[in-house]
């Protein structure tokens, strides 16, 4: 195993507290308090797990660069004051960005016990399999 620093514990807790503060600022109707709170330690949780560097090397990619722009105008956007706008600028990004993650984490969550039965229902799992792609290249 690998062993997990301070830092990177405080980078977990500051991007759960990132994301609950998005979720709250979207469920109490898109309230840009809550919502730049939540942008601001999401940032900053990342770059305290993965470091700086590579951080800065992940949303700075030549091929990355319109999702990276799309999320950072959608923070600047909340940041500015229209919440409900900027939110569905930066979930594009989010989208974009974070894309290469989905088919891994949706293949984790298959194999969670009562999470999975559920999400390998008929229905829901061919929307899924969309999600994810390729199954075969992310199974063990």
């Amino acid at each position: 195993m690998f062993e997990i620093t301070d830092v990177q514990k405080i980078g977990v807790g500051l991007a759960g507290f990132g994301i609950a503060f998005l979720f709250l600022g979207v469920l109490l109707l898109f309230d840009k308090g809550l919502l730049a709170i939540g942008n601001i330690l999401f940032i900053c949780g990342l770059a305290c797990v993965i470091g700086l560097e590579r951080t800065f090397r992940f949303f700075f990619q030549k091929h990355k660069a319109k999702a990276s722009l799309a999320f950072f105008s959608g923070i600047c956007v909340v940041l500015i004051g229209w919440p409900l706008i900027g939110i569905l600028i930066e979930t594009y990004g989010f989208v974009l960005l974070f894309s290469g993650f989905f088919p891994v984490a949706i293949n984790f969550l298959r194999r969670v016990p009562i999470l999975g039965t559920f999400l390998n229902m008929p229905g829901i799992s061919s929307i899924l399999d969309r999600l994810a792609g390729d199954s075969n290249r992310t199974t063990v």
